[in-house]
Parts: C-alpha cells; structure tokens; sequence
C-alpha cells in the first residue's frame, strides 16, 4: 500500500507537500507502532534535521507529550562535508514509551555499565575497584559529622553537602574495608566500588561517535561483511554499537525488539551482540519493504550468526604532500618523486594507490588480506507477506485466495498465533494444531468446487480428521456442513464446525 501511495504521490526536494506526505506515511505506522507496544516498553526513531520536529509533533499527538522520555543528539559523522551551508555532525534520537518517564525508568534497565575507571592500587584480595566520593547533595543533619583519617586529619562534608551516610553505617563500611584515603592517607574519604556493586551510569543525552560509532565505520563493517560483493549501495548504515547502547538502557534481557524500518539489518545484528555479552535471550522481529530485504537484511544476519570470510585490504602510506601551486607548477618533479616511490616499493604490495582529497596527494601501498570471522550463533525465520487476501473483492466473489493465505488469515483469528506452514498438508484440508485443538480448513480456490458436496463437511470427513488426529479437539472451517452439531457430540466425535466468515461467491438470483 505505501509503495502504491507513493508511486502516485512521488516525493521531489521540490515538492512543497513532501513534509505533508512524510506525515501522513508516518502517522499510521505509529499509530500500529503504538498498538504493538508493551506497557513496559519504549519507542526509539532515529531521524535528521528535516523531519525531527515534526516528528515530534506526530509522537506527542500518538503518545501524549508527558510521555516523551527525551531526545538524544548522536554523533554520527566526524568528517566535515565542505559542500553544505553547515557541515552535519548529528543524528536525532526520540525516545516515547507509554508510561510517564519517571515511571518508565524504573521498568527498564536505565543505568549503563560501565567498565572504566578499575584498579587494584592496594592489592585487595577481591580484585579490581573504582572509588566514588562518600558525599551527597543537601543537609542531613544526621549525616553532618566530623570524620578523622588513618594520619589525624580532621574532615568536614564539602560545603552545602552532606556525608553519603549517617556515621554508624560510615563505621560498617570501614570494617568492611569498602573506606579509600586518598592523598596518602589525608584525603576526604571515598567508598570503594567493585564491578559486580557498581549502580552503573545515568545515560546522557550526547552520545559522541567514539562511544557508539559513527556512520563511516558502520559503512566498513558492512563492506567487510559482504567483502565478497563489487557494491553495497546503502547510504548511512546505523552502527551496531549505536542499537547496543538502547538495547543496553530499554531492554530486558528476555525482551522483544521490533525494528520496521530495518534496512541493513543493523538493528538484529546488535541483538545478537547484545546477548552474547550479557547472557540474553532477546528476540528481534525486523520488517523491510524494499528489494533489499532478502539480499542485505536478512543476508547480514546470516552472515553474523554464522560468521563470514572478510577479504580487506592492508594500507601503508608512502607519501603525502599538500597540493599547492608551487607544486603544480613543479609537478614534473611531484611526478618523479612519486613513479620513484612506485619503482621502489611496487615488490612489497599488490598496488600503488594515488588520489588526492582534502587539498593533500596521498600515496598508499595495498595488500588484500584474507580472514573470518567467527559467527555469533542463534538462528531466525524469515518470512515474506503471501497473496493478499482482500476481503471486499471475496465477499463480492471477484477474486478467491490460496489455501495458505486464507488459512494462515483464520488460523491467526482462531488462535491469535501465526500459521507455521511446515505443518500444513493442503491435500489432507490440515492447517496445524496448539495444545488443545486441530485446525482444518475444507477449502480450494475454485468456485464451482466450493458450490459442491464435496467442499462440506460430513460425518465421515469428521470422523476421519478425529482418526487421523486423535486425542485432541477439532475446528473445522468448510463453506457448508451436512451433519449437525448435535448428531457429533451424540457420536462423540470431538469436532466443531465454523463457517467461513464470509461469503465465497454470490447469489446471482433466486430461482
């Protein structure tokens, strides 16, 4: 249907409604976004400068603005691009979920760990620690007292603070040995931390390029997964280490992760990250619409799980000279200089590269190397959307739907789960089965068939679905039934008849 609105509605950089159309292929995505959401569970797009205000606008109006948790700036390239008017170094992250924020952060995973910062200066016998100052904001009179250190030195709380607690638990925590004195002995105190204690960090709302990457490595680590490809065209592929760190805030470690615009697949390669560093068991549910889906989205995650060779390339710089006009106007000898790098380096690499970019010549020797890289396990299903089952062009008998499409459509209305089509045997009418019950679909995309006898359900084709299936209950979806419900439960026979919910043909006239 989008690909359908927006060949008809094409959107140009000088199309003065191409906001407005934006909008309006937004809003419906957010609104199922928002059906599909948990209670405990949060939003995150990710957007530039075009469309961020807007944007909020849409998620104000489909979430309420108290629920928006906040906006997240990311650097997502450091390089500058002289060709804009301002050189674009950031990304935009909204955050929304259904609960208020302050009742959300306690729900989730809010706090980062962090591994910075360990040491081990005196030996403690239980490993590495960070020390964090043992003071807090605000007056407690029963936290305001004198402490006195190992050399003498008396110490008040700093000025407008108090001590982090009162002085008997102070004196638990030195005979627990958790009590650090900097300066030699003379500093104010401050509480060890070791890792497994450790509260973790209060995400902030700048998350620079070297905590979670940037688009430029993003891109190489997509070249380097499908190293055995010409081209990869993708344009700014989010960096895995970028999805890690919302995995990280938002999720549990059971938790459903939906991407629905996943793209290179970024978004299930970080949640298989993601587990394999914490032990997790998240699952990862991405929908992509374009021709790619199959090729770059699902491919990369194959490619993860079960690890891939990685041809790249080793670089060695040889020269680089800035590109001035005293150089132009010697450039016979800026050529010698660089045919004689070639003559004398040219055993010890497979190529010579020369380019010039940012005003430099830059010279650099290449050799192609040849690794892998080991896969990160797990496995996933992937799916594609059947033959659509229009409802209005069947009640009116204008079109009939395969066996699959309609049975995986009263199969998901049946049971409120997804039709597992390793299980059905059209042959047989059998669409699949849960704890309780057997599901049958009496049905074939031929209207004179489903006119006659045969497409009924009778007594014998009730007692053979039980035989061949027994010990369970039976629903069977057919057009028509030629044996009572009644007359079934006398026999025994556990099997329910329903109808089709709709009309397969019309009635043309009565006779």
């Amino acid at each position: 249907m989008i690909k359908e609105w927006l060949s008809a509605n094409p959107v140009g950089i000088e199309d003065g409604l191409r906001h407005d159309k934006w909008c309006a292929m937004m809003w419906p995505r957010l609104r199922l976004l928002y059906e599909l959401l948990s209670e405990h569970g949060s939003l995150w797009m990710t957007l530039d400068d075009n469309e961020v205000h807007r944007a909020r606008s849409l998620l104000d109006e489909v979430f309420s603005a108290e629920c928006c948790v906040g906006q997240i700036a990311w650097q997502k390239r450091t390089s500058r691009e002289n060709r804009a008017t301002l050189s674009p170094s950031f990304d935009h992250l909204l955050v929304y979920s259904k609960a208020l924020p302050d009742t959300w952060k306690h729900r989730r995973n809010l706090l980062l760990p962090t591994q910075e910062g360990y040491s081990n200066p005196d030996g403690d016998p239980r490993g590495v620690w960070a020390s964090i100052p043992f003071s807090a904001q605000g007056f407690r009179e029963n936290q305001v007292y004198a402490i006195i250190t190992p050399t003498g030195v008396k110490h008040q709380p700093p000025k407008g603070r108090c001590w982090g607690a009162t002085e008997p638990e102070f004196d638990k925590l030195k005979a627990e040995g958790l009590v650090y004195w900097p300066k030699g002995g003379n500093g104010k105190p401050r509480i060890k931390q070791f890792p497994d204690r450790a509260k973790g960090l209060v995400p902030m709302t700048l998350w620079p390029s070297s905590e979670v990457g940037d688009t430029e490595d993003s891109k190489k680590e997509l070249l380097a997964i499908f190293s055995d490809r010409e081209v990869v065209d993708f344009h700014a592929p989010k960096p895995p280490a970028l999805i890690q760190r919302v995995l990280q805030i938002a999720t549990k470690a059971d938790s459903i992760v939906l991407d629905s615009f996943a793209g290179t697949g970024s978004t299930g390669h970080a949640v298989l990250k993601q587990n394999q560093s914490d032990g997790g068991k998240r699952h990862f549910i991405l929908a992509e619409m374009e021709d790619y889906a199959d090729t770059l989205t699902a491919e990369r995650v194959r490619r993860v799980i079960n690890g891939y060779k990685f041809q790249g390339v080793q670089k060695s710089e040889l020269l680089r000279e800035n590109v001035s006009w005293r150089t132009i106007t010697k450039a016979d000898e800026l050529v010698h200089r660089v045919e004689g790098i070639e003559n004398l380096e040219a055993h010890r690499f497979e190529r010579i590269k020369k380019e010039i970019k940012d005003g430099e010549l830059i010279v650099t020797g290449e050799n192609t190397t040849a690794e892998y890289v080991e896969g990160l396990g797990n496995t996933f299903t992937y799916c594609t959307l059947g033959d659509a089952v229009e409802l209005d062009k069947v009640l009116q008998g204008e079109t009939l739907p395969p066996f699959v499409g309609l049975g995986a459509a009263l199969f998901h209305m049946a049971t409120n789960r997804s039709l597992d089509p390793a299980c059905i045997d059209e042959s047989q009418f059998y669409l699949g089965e849960t704890e309780n019950q057997h599901y049958w679909l009496i049905y074939r995309p031929d209207l004179e068939w489903l006119k006659s006898a045969d497409a009924a359900l009778t007594l014998s084709r009730a007692k053979a679905f039980s035989e061949a299936k027994p010990n369970k209950k039976h629903l069977v979806f057919a057009p028509a039934r030629y044996i009572s419900q009644k007359l079934l439960n006398e026999q025994n026979i556990p099997v329910e008849f329903v109808p089709l919910p709709f009309a397969l043909y019309r009635i043309e006239r009565a006779q």
